[in-house]
């Protein structure tokens, strides 16, 4: 049998540009979609769905990466995806990374409802307040994902969920959890302690320290980190709706955290104290 040729052979196809577009957030909030790339993501992508359908709406694929990575591809098919074989230079035009792997998906938006998270009564929560850095967000999204929790806020001051360096910095987890997007701080605290969670503000020059709050058994109980810019933190007024500031103890030399080590360690002894004696998770189906 000839090898597979490629079908979309240049760059300037109306598809081609059509997805080459989404790069561009005011595009990708026009059409509702945005790019996922590499097989993690797009096998992630292939296998999700909203109330609208598969998220996963079209896949771009080199022969290579189609011969590769058949599976994802089938998973593509199956989800109700168009599968496209491109030539090379076809994906580089597409991808955002100077190294593209051969895969690049269009999916639909999946965000979810701020109120619909809060109708679930999460028991771990991240919001990230005025975080710019797409790398940043992506990260701690992965970090939260990791660590159980149920969903990640994304203020109205924080960077786009579905700028593809945030989503390739997710690695897949952005598929996994439920994310809110555009909220108001404000709004994200009130909304979450009236659903019965402790909101925990992560700040280096907090005047509680994790250590301690660990020791007084206080981190059991269902809770939601508040996360600052990556260059200045959490303005005083952000930290003043909160129920503790909270720091991270240094016990060696190192100056400071940046904001995905802080965030993993903040949400890791939640999910720890969660999930031990007297935690909020420690009964069974709890």
């Amino acid at each position: 049998m000839p090898p597979a040729t490629p079908e979309l052979i240049s760059p300037r196809s109306p598809r081609v540009s059509a997805a080459r577009r989404l790069a561009k957030r005011n595009f990708r909030g026009k059409e509702r979609l945005f790019l996922a790339e590499g097989p993690q993501a797009v096998r992630e992508a292939a296998a999700h769905r909203t109330g609208d359908g598969a998220t996963l709406v079209e896949l771009f694929a080199t022969v290579e990466a189609a011969e590769r990575y058949a599976d994802i591809v089938g998973e593509a098919r199956a989800a109700g995806a168009r599968v496209h074989l491109a030539a090379e230079e076809v994906i580089a035009d597409i991808s955002t990374t100077v190294t593209p792997q051969g895969l690049v998906g269009v999916c639909r938006f999946l965000d979810t409802p701020f109120e619909e998270i809060l109708g679930q009564r999460p028991k771990l929560v991240a919001v990230l307040a005025n975080v710019r850095d797409p790398g940043n967000a992506g990260t701690v999204l992965r970090c939260a994902d990791a660590a159980g929790a149920e969903a990640v806020i994304l203020t109205d001051a924080s960077v786009d969920l579905y700028n593809p360096k945030a989503v390739r910095a997710s690695v897949g987890s952005l598929f996994h959890l439920p994310v809110a997007v555009g909220v108001p701080v404000e709004q994200a605290v009130a909304g979450l302690r009236e659903a019965g969670v402790r909101i925990l503000a992560a700040d280096g020059a907090g005047a509680h320290d994790l250590d301690e709050e660990l020791d007084e058994g206080t981190m059991g109980g269902p809770t939601a980190w508040v996360f600052g810019n990556e260059a200045w933190g959490l303005p005083e007024e952000t930290r003043a709706l909160t129920d503790a500031v909270v720091r991270v103890p240094l016990h060696g030399k190192a100056e400071s955290l940046n904001l995905a080590t802080a965030a993993a360690v903040c949400l890791y002894a939640s999910a720890r104290a969660q999930r031990g004696r007297g935690g909020c998770r420690s009964a069974v189906g709890g």
